[in-house]
């Protein structure tokens, strides 16, 4: 069959591994030009394959002989994900619809040797590591690379990274399987908390204080448990996601990484591991203090002693109203609750970690290259740079979101409004109307504004050092200043609520600057280098 010259074979669909499929497109030429008989050519030979590939415009590396060599041997070396789109251009004729054919067969192909030797080594007691075409590498079914993988792979070969860490355990929870996964894992969740408020009685209820203020304080009137994860925390996850993979897959070798694909994911899986007594201390934190401690000290022993320091909220409502919810029932759920939020928070902090890894990792290689970046280059890596400052703005002000929930439930529970949405509407109102009233302090302990601040500090902090280390050219700078002062506004919101009368426009302003950097977070500033079409920036 005939196309733009060349001898083209469709793909067959049988089953075939990618050794099989291979040894046989090989054979027949498939691919080759035409001869001046009409015939083809003549049967592919590595030499001939590896420079057919590296004379593919797009393709700036090209590829090393040795590679093509070993996709010719009977051994236990696949093909790369990089070369996989090559050779689909060389069987596909340089025909879009072809190639785009030719690509998922040979992926298919690669996947079907992976499951193929992963059982076969399996039977023989070998070390189940995949084959790819440049080192070994842990391979999933769907031919993605695993991080876990990657750090076994360093621990076998005498490396010094553990293969089950925490922190590349936590890494992988991000970086591993589809991107939709954590984000939709934190919103069900939060679903099933909802549906055993509903169950048992307290997403809804009223209660009155000892001063005679009645109050809203069912479940699902605290944002901090529902509009923070149903909305903020499967968003700040999923902008976390789309950064960590942009920047494995592509930013990496766009700034200067190893172009070897594999060299540069064990790079960044040593990066990962050497912070493994951060992600300890952050889980040690996290479960026992916040989870654990601070469920033991905020609703269980109010609830076994009928009283405390704190103000009645959805964990305490058996308390006033035993109508509603027992204790022992009240204490299974907050107890399920807490757990969830614990961990809830540690897959946040381990994002920030990340972020913080991604912002440090970019620093680190294009220090290395500063001397060596002109043109080109350099505008290509300022691309990059407004990528990954863009994901951390919005994961930032995600963060600071998270904290303005928390500080304002708790500032809440302790005014005489009777919900909290009545609460921010009428100090709305007081300042626009004139009508001014008292704050009353009530005296309740609120730890949840020492957790929020926690939250405010860390989060900043990662942004702060950022914009330190990644700013690399002016035109970026004025969007970083952009950037730092919506963060700022929301910072000092936060800092405000329930400070002084009329606080809630201060935070309605600051959050929607933040929504609207959320979707644009250059704020019109950013024109770029001219490569858009290569590098997605939005």
């Amino acid at each position: 069959m005939l196309n733009n010259g060349k001898f083209f074979l469709p793909p067959p669909k049988d089953g075939s591994d990618f050794k099989e499929l291979f040894k046989r497109l090989a054979a027949a030429g498939a691919g080759r030009p035409l001869g001046s008989d009409g015939f083809p050519a003549g049967p592919w030979t590595p030499e001939l394959l590896a420079t057919a590939i590296s004379e593919i415009d797009s393709n700036r590396i090209g590829v090393d002989l040795r590679t093509v060599q070993l996709w010719f041997q009977e051994n236990d070396k696949g093909i790369s994900t990089a070369n996989i789109r090559w050779l689909a251009r060389i069987f596909g004729c340089d025909d879009p619809a072809a190639t785009s054919e030719w690509q998922m067969e040979l992926s298919a192909a690669q996947a079907r040797l992976t499951v193929k030797r992963r059982y076969g080594k399996r039977d023989t007691g070998s070390t189940p590591f995949e084959g790819r075409d440049l080192a070994p590498a842990a391979i999933g079914i769907d031919g993605l690379e695993s991080a876990t993988g990657l750090v076994q792979f360093a621990h076998a070969t005498g490396g010094k990274i553990r293969p089950f860490g925490l922190a590349m355990r936590s890494e992988a929870l991000f970086s591993k399987g589809s991107p939709l996964n954590l984000p939709a894992a934190v919103f069900a969740g939060a679903t099933a908390l909802g549906f055993l408020s509903y169950v048992t009685g307290i997403h809804s209820a009223n209660v009155e204080r000892m001063d005679g203020v009645a109050k809203q304080v069912g479940f699902l009137w605290a944002p901090n448990w529902t509009f923070v994860f149903l909305v903020v925390l499967p968003l700040f996850l999923a902008f976390t996601i789309d950064l960590l993979v942009f920047w494995k897959s592509e930013g990496r070798f766009t700034v200067g990484a190893p172009r070897d694909q594999v060299e540069s994911l064990n790079g960044w899986a040593r990066i990962v591991a050497s912070s493994s007594f951060t992600y300890w201390a952050v889980f040690l934190v996290c479960i026992v203090f916040a989870g654990v401690i601070q469920w033991v000290e905020v609703c269980l022993l109010p609830l076994m002693k009928g009283g405390g320091d704190y103000a009645i909220d959805w964990g305490k409502i058996a308390i006033v109203r035993p109508d509603i919810i027992s204790v022992p029932e009240e204490i299974i759920f907050t107890g399920l609750a807490y757990s969830y939020m614990a961990i809830c928070f540690y897959i946040f902090f381990v994002g920030l970690i990340l972020l913080y890894t991604i912002a440090h990792d970019f620093s680190t290689i294009t220090r290395k290259l500063k001397l060596r970046t002109h043109g080109h280059q350099l505008c290509e890596i300022n691309e990059i740079a407004f990528k990954t400052m863009s994901g951390i703005f919005r994961c930032t002000a995600l963060g600071i979101m998270v904290a303005i929930c928390m500080k304002g439930q708790s500032s809440y529970l302790t005014s005489a409004s009777r919900n909290i949405a009545v609460w921010l509407i009428s100090d709305m109102s007081s300042v626009l109307h004139g009508r001014i009233s008292p704050n009353l302090e009530t005296g309740y302990r609120m730890p949840t504004h020492y957790s929020s601040l926690l939250i405010v500090v860390s989060t900043s902090i990662v942004f702060l050092f950022a914009c330190v280390r990644i700013g690399l050219d002016i035109q970026l700078r004025k969007t970083l200043w952009i950037m730092s002062t919506v963060v700022a506004l929301l910072i000092g919101s936060y800092l405000l609520i329930d400070a002084f009368p009329g606080f809630s426009i201060l935070l309605a302003l600051s959050v929607l600057s933040a929504l609207y950097g959320l979707f644009n977070p250059g704020f019109g500033t950013w024109r770029g280098c001219g490569f858009g079409a290569k590098i997605n920036v939005s």
